[in-house]
């Protein structure tokens, strides 16, 4: 099953809300390999690094690590940034 086809089923894991869905790369197979959710309820942001989604909870994520993705994605986040694992801004 193609990642795009999971997206449509996932929810944020705390509010259960709605995810927007921000493409930053797909492969040749039309696979997605990096992208951006954003919970519209709760503005928490989790990334998809090569092909996979990270929403483990807040408590066990490591902003250090993300930091740097989210630093070359930064044109993707509208002028935002984050922080706690949260879309602030604008």
């Amino acid at each position: 099953m193609k990642l795009d086809t999971i997206l449509n089923k996932l929810c944020c894991p705390f509010d259960k809300a709605d995810l927007k869905f921000n493409l930053i790369l797909k492969d040749e197979n039309d696979n997605i390999i990096e992208g951006i959710l954003t919970c519209q309820e709760c503005s928490r942001l989790y990334p998809i690094i090569s092909g996979i989604p990270i929403m483990t909870p807040d408590e066990f994520r490591e902003a250090s690590l993300e930091q740097p993705i989210l630093q070359k994605w930064q044109q993707f986040l509208d002028g935002k940034e984050v922080k706690d694992f949260k879309l602030i801004g604008k």
